[in-house]
């Protein structure tokens, strides 16, 4: 997020503390995806069912949720330990999936967030190709691709604009598997518009991707095996302000229930319902929370 939004966002957000603070109200913060919109609406139902006002701001980058949180501005947003572990905690380390999630934790507290139990929701970046032509290259593996670019193949990469310059993103990668895409072949997009021209256009050959997209496999995308272990563990769990979780205790046991109903599998399901079938984020998180009897019937 740039300055000029970071400001944006502080003051309407501001703002919107100022109209309902007679109210108890929690500010909840989201990244512009569909996942991320999708637990922040479940939140948003979870809180107001216990008695508390919840406020969303929604479409952040990284780094601009982050900040705010850390400014007091969000109260709680789900963040990946992936994220926090090499972006906020520049941890390069090679770490299991629960190794990951206690150290981001310990390192986390020391500036006033407190995670709660983590999901098994594990949306590790990846890179993924068309099925058919993956098959037809040979290329099952970033280090297949890898090789092939060394060797004078031209494959243009769809990028989120994001994961260009992240301390876990495209550089890095480039350097781990020893290759380059070269000037001129990553072009950077929103999210979405990633699955829509590695289904519909032969332009682009790679995209980057999250795991728990339901348009992976909708789309005959093969994801390239992570071969040399590149990226972490990006295990998806509710991170809130210490003061907000003393202040609002009740906040703990919801969350970390909604947590422990969310996998890899339910995720992709849940995405695939707003992204393939086109439902509201409310609709789906709504039908969610009551399927797994975490909200009430009306």
């Amino acid at each position: 997020m740039s300055g000029l939004w970071a400001i944006f966002a502080y003051a309407a957000l501001s703002v919107g503390l100022c109209s309902i603070a007679a109210a108890q109200a929690v500010v909840i913060g989201a990244k512009e995806f569909t996942e991320q919109l999708l637990v922040a609406e479940m939140t948003a139902q979870l809180l107001q069912a216990s008695g508390l006002s919840p406020h969303k701001g929604t479409g952040f980058a990284t780094t601009g949720v982050r900040t705010l949180q850390e400014r007091g501005i969000v109260d709680v947003y789900w963040e990946y330990t992936g994220t926090s572990l090499i972006t906020f905690n520049h941890v390069t380390e090679k770490l299991s999936a629960d190794e990951a999630y206690e150290r981001v934790r310990t390192l986390d507290a020391e500036r006033g967030l407190i995670w709660l139990a983590p999901s098994k929701v594990d949306n590790t970046y990846a890179l993924a190709m068309r099925g058919a032509d993956a098959a037809r290259k040979g290329i099952n593996s970033i280090s297949d691709l890898a090789t092939k670019v060394r060797a004078g193949d031209v494959h243009i990469l769809a990028s989120t604009v994001e994961f260009v310059t992240r301390a876990d993103g495209l550089k890095p990668l480039e350097q781990a598997y020893g290759f380059q895409f070269g000037w001129g072949k990553v072009v950077t997009m929103d999210p979405a518009a990633i699955y829509a021209v590695l289904h519909r256009s032969s332009e682009l050959d790679v995209g980057v991707v999250f795991a728990t997209d339901g348009r992976i496999s909708a789309f005959n995308l093969t994801v390239l095996r992570d071969d040399r272990g590149f990226f972490p563990s990006y295990i998806l769990a509710p991170v809130v302000r210490k003061t907000t979780l003393e202040r609002f205790p009740q906040i703990k046991a919801p969350l970390e229930k909604l947590s422990g109903q969310l996998n890899n599998e339910t995720m992709a399901a849940l995405n695939a319902a707003v992204d393939l079938q086109g439902r509201r984020v409310e609709e789906v998180a709504l039908d969610f929370l009551r399927s797994r009897a975490l909200l009430s019937e009306p």
